[in-house]
């Protein structure tokens, strides 16, 4: 007879700052770990108690990346979905809470019914692009909400808000500098990002964008893309 253990199973992962919640369905399983190293560490020696078929968590600001990647080089299949994609789905189960909040259990039911495919886990280097690509969002957050605040502010503080748009242009100038720079030492990077930006309409921001985020897309030639 088949153990719990044996069975094959789909885990949803839950992600704070602080815990990582777990699920493990059919087994009905559910713990929690601290989101530190040792957490982590005793979160995979937990799952490795089970066949796992899959894990699924959300993409949670970069609180899930050291479990993400940690659960990948334990050679337990991990897949990170965007946010959106685990609401839709627990829109379409009847499973969204009024608080909105998608727990490890709606990721478990998730991971088992879609199933969704397994991505190579990014290298250092493209984990570095995309903090980059993180950073120059931020900033240029930041800029709108300055630049529409300085209409409205008080006298006494308006050349602080203008002293600090100049500062967020600069930072702005300097990450696109990196950005740019990143791409021009990796030779790859730079052959993918000619042939993407050869596809009217495509600037270099959307593909970096495109080579740190779906880094298959480089992969594409010119006709699929454009297809």
């Amino acid at each position: 007879m088949e153990t719990p253990s044996q069975t094959l199973c789909f885990v949803g992962m839950d992600v704070s700052k602080a815990n990582l919640d777990v699920f493990l369905r059919p087994q009905g399983v559910e713990f929690q770990v601290a989101n530190t190293a040792n957490g982590i560490q005793t979160l995979i020696e937990k799952l490795k108690a089970y066949l796992i078929g899959l894990v699924v968590l959300e993409a949670t600001g970069g609180y899930e990346q050291e479990a993400f990647v940690c659960l990948n080089a334990a050679l337990i299949p991990t897949v990170r979905i965007n946010p959106r994609q685990a609401r839709d789905f627990a829109k379409a189960t009847g499973k969204l809470a009024k608080s909105d909040k998608i727990d490890a259990r709606a990721l478990a039911h998730y991971a088992a019914a879609i199933q969704p495919e397994l991505r190579p886990v990014p290298d250092e280097a493209t984990r570095a692009l995309q903090a980059l690509l993180d950073r120059r969002r931020q900033v240029v957050d930041m800029l709108v909400a300055e630049k529409n605040r300085l209409s409205i502010s008080h006298a006494s503080v308006r050349e602080r808000v203008r002293e600090h748009i100049t500062w967020l242009d600069q930072e702005l100038d300097d990450l696109n500098d990196q950005l740019q720079q990143a791409l021009k030492d990796h030779p790859h990077w730079q052959e993918q990002s000619d042939r993407l930006r050869s596809v009217p309409g495509v600037g270099p921001v959307l593909t970096t964008t495109l080579l740190a985020d779906l880094p298959e897309l480089g992969q594409l030639d010119r006709k699929k893309i454009a297809a």
